[in-house]
């Protein structure tokens, strides 16, 4: 354990320079090889909930060192969170809030970024429970720095679609035209074949469920379709939604195959190689108290679990039953040089570190 509070993001990345991975959680940060907490910034409590919903990491004023870019659940700013450098470090400063948007949008469930239009630099994608809120992406744009803030990127919002919010997040290929998409809980979002921030994209309401963030687009079989990896973010429910092979033109179609159904809540999900043999696992587990309790089987234990991929099913493998539960995010790396990938994840029943040793 690394700390005990609310907060549910967390990010793994070299955030001194030093060549080894560290940690970001929410108010504080953790550095190899000791990930003792130094202080990152403070985060006002809300209803249960520490008012951050995820931790991701950019060196937003390009000077060679990762600062930290967070959004929140009710207010409607995105910050962040200059890293202060060797001297700050050294007198346990706090990092520097600036303002990156103003999105005059609330209601917010998490966030993702991720490069959909191939240029290099990630988008800041949105996801809202409230499903009048339209759906947008936001642009990292150049910008010329200023004293008072001295970022080298502003946020420009393209919305994507108007319809359909709704809880749940992922980006990929889902209809195989090699073009990204943005995936949300009740369809999703057709990335047009050119001028794509200059229209809307065409949505496709092809499921409707309360989808956990990221919803992960993969092949998962090596069909040559790209399948979803999804989690019923406040039920009970993981599962593989294997492609079916449908015309062109007609609606995607699903087989909607159970990989896990003992544990509620799997509002996080994450790929990693966690034994080395080339294929990656699939990570989840109980977000604990998602809803302060109120989900079903929302007050029990929390758990973690990965899933390997042995060519016909997803075997399961337990990594923590009772104690460590998922927040929002599940980040992985190798945090003690062994060569093997570990995991942090932050949560209500606390911030931790599993570390993946040989069997």
């Amino acid at each position: 354990m690394l700390t005990l509070d609310a907060n549910e993001g967390c990010a793994i990345g070299d955030l001194n320079g030093d060549g080894k991975a560290d940690v970001v959680a929410g108010r504080n940060w953790y550095a190899a090889p000791d990930f003792k907490p130094r202080p990152l910034r403070t985060i006002e409590d809300w209803n249960g909930y520490v008012e951050s919903n995820g931790d991701f990491l950019m060196d937003v004023d390009q000077d060679g060192l990762m600062d930290v870019v967070a959004g929140s659940f009710i207010p409607t700013q995105v910050h962040w969170y200059r890293n202060p450098g060797a001297e700050g470090w050294r007198l346990g400063q706090t990092w520097k809030k600036h303002l990156l948007v103003d999105t005059k949008a609330s209601q917010n469930e998490a966030q993702l970024m991720a490069d959909l239009d191939g240029d290099g630099r990630p988008e800041w994608i949105v996801n809202s429970w409230n499903k009048q809120n339209p759906t947008v992406v936001w642009r990292f744009v150049p910008r010329e720095p200023t004293k008072e803030n001295p970022a080298k990127f502003e946020l420009v919002g393209s919305t994507v679609g108007k319809e359909g919010n709704q809880h749940g997040l992922g980006v990929g290929d889902i209809n195989n035209d090699g073009r990204v998409d943005v995936l949300i809980g009740s369809g999703w979002y057709e990335q047009p074949s050119e001028k794509m921030w200059d229209q809307p994209w065409k949505y496709h309401a092809d499921w409707n469920i309360q989808g956990s963030i990221p919803m992960i687009v993969k092949d998962i079989d090596g069909d040559g379709l790209n399948d979803l990896l999804v989690g019923a973010g406040h039920d009970y429910g993981l599962y593989w939604w294997k492609r079916k092979n449908t015309p062109a033109g007609e609606p995607l179609a699903f087989e909607s195959i159970v990989i896990d159904k003992s544990f509620s809540q799997p509002h996080a999900l994450a790929l990693s190689d966690l034994d080395g043999d080339g294929t990656e696992d699939l990570i989840s587990g109980k977000r604990y108290f998602a809803h302060n309790g109120g989900d079903p089987g929302g007050k029990d234990m929390p758990e973690i679990h990965s899933y390997h991929w042995n060519g016909k099913e997803f075997a399961k493998r337990t990594i923590e039953q009772g104690h460590i539960g998922v927040g929002l995010q599940i980040a992985t790396g190798d945090l003690n040089g062994d060569g093997r990938q570990d995991i942090a994840v932050a949560g209500k029943s606390g911030t931790y570190i599993l570390f993946n040793l040989p069997q």
